[in-house]
C-alpha cells in the first residue's frame, strides 16, 4: 500500500535563463544551461517522497540515455519505479525551457515519449490512498482510478485522458488554460462551478501570481500568492498539486491543502527548475508540520 500512485509526465529538462524571452527571428546568448529531472507528475511524486510519502509511479521511457538518467534519478529520490514502462526504439519524454530572470516567467517546448501508452494491464498490482494524474494516457488513468482511495487530477489542458478523469475525481487543480478552455471563457470561478457540478469535490484554478480560486462544499475562495522573489516558475503547478495531496494524506481541510500548495509552489520558484526549491519539510511554516 503506497500512499500515492502516480501515472503520466516524467521528463529531461533542459533549462536556460534569459534576460527576457526574445521576439520571432532573433538569436539569443545564452550562458546557462542546466538539464533537470521534470515531468508534472513525477515532480509531484519526488516532493511527495521528500515529505515522507511513499509514492510509486508509472511512465514511458524510451530505451535511450535521457530515460536511464530519469529512471535512476527517481530511484535515487525513493520513487518506487517498478511501474516504469520502457518502449524499445523509442524516445523518453523531455522539454526546452527558457525562464526569464526577473519575472521567473518560463516558456516550455516539450515533446511526448514516442513509445505505445500503457495499457491497464501493464500497470503495476499495486494499492494506494491516493491516484495523482495528468490525463496523457486515458485507459490506463481510469483504469487507476477506479482502483484508488481517492483521485486528484492535474489538468493542464483539455484533452480525451483529462476528461476522462473527471467523473472517477474527488480533486481537480487546474491550469489557467485548462479554465479558460473547460469554461469557454476567462472564469475561473465558472471553471470551479462547472467541475462542481460534474461532482468534483474540489476543484480549484491556479493563476500564477495572481493566487488561485477553489470552490468546495458551498464555499468558493480566491487567494492571493505567497510572495516571493521569483526565479524560474516551471514546475509550480506540479509542487501545488504535490502539496494539496500532502494535505489531504494528514487529513487537513480544503482550504489548509490548498493554502499549503500554494507555500510550496512559491519556494519551488525560488529556484531553477521544478525541483530545486522543493522546501524541506524543516522549512516547513508552524501551519503546515
Amino acid at each position: 500500500m503506497f500512499d500515492v500512485f502516480g501515472l503520466g509526465a516524467c521528463a529531461l529538462d533542459r533549462l536556460a535563463p534569459v534576460d527576457d524571452y526574445p521576439p520571432v527571428d532573433q538569436k539569443l546568448l545564452v550562458d546557462e544551461v542546466v538539464d533537470q529531472c521534470g515531468g508534472v507528475i513525477a515532480t509531484a511524486l519526488v516532493a511527495l517522497t521528500r515529505w515522507g510519502r511513499s509514492c510509486a509511479l508509472s511512465a514511458v521511457l524510451g530505451d535511450d540515455p535521457e530515460g536511464e538518467i530519469l529512471r535512476a534519478d527517481l530511484e535515487r529520490e525513493g520513487v518506487d519505479t517498478s511501474g516504469l514502462l520502457v518502449r524499445p526504439g523509442h524516445r523518453s519524454q523531455a522539454a526546452f525551457i527558457t525562464a526569464e530572470r526577473e519575472t521567473g516567467r518560463r516558456n516550455i517546448f516539450w515533446w511526448r515519449p514516442t513509445g505505445p501508452a500503457p495499457r491497464p494491464d501493464e500497470l503495476p498490482p499495486l494499492e494506494a490512498r491516493v491516484f495523482l494524474g495528468d490525463g496523457l494516457y486515458a485507459e490506463a488513468s481510469v483504469a487507476a482510478a477506479q482502483r484508488a482511495g481517492r483521485v486528484v487530477v492535474d489538468a493542464g489542458s483539455v484533452r480525451e485522458g483529462t476528461l476522462a478523469l473527471l467523473p472517477h475525481a474527488d480533486v481537480v487543480l487546474a491550469s489557467e488554460k485548462f479554465a479558460r478552455d473547460y469554461a469557454g471563457a476567462d472564469d475561473p470561478e465558472g471553471a470551479c462551478r462547472k467541475l462542481r457540478e460534474q461532482g468534483v469535490k474540489v476543484a480549484g484554478v491556479t493563476l500564477g501570481e495572481r493566487g488561485y480560486v477553489a470552490a468546495w462544499g458551498d464555499e468558493i475562495v480566491r487567494r492571493p500568492a505567497y510572495e516571493v522573489d521569483a526565479v524560474d516558475t516551471t514546475g509550480c503547478g506540479d509542487i501545488f498539486h504535490a502539496g494539496y495531496v500532502h494535505g489531504m494524506l494528514s487529513g487537513w481541510p480544503p482550504e489548509r491543502c490548498l493554502d499549503f500548495g500554494a507555500w510550496a509552489a512559491g519556494q519551488a520558484a525560488t529556484a531553477l527548475g521544478g525541483r530545486a526549491g522543493i522546501p524541506a519539510p524543516a522549512s516547513f511554516p508552524p501551519g503546515f508540520v
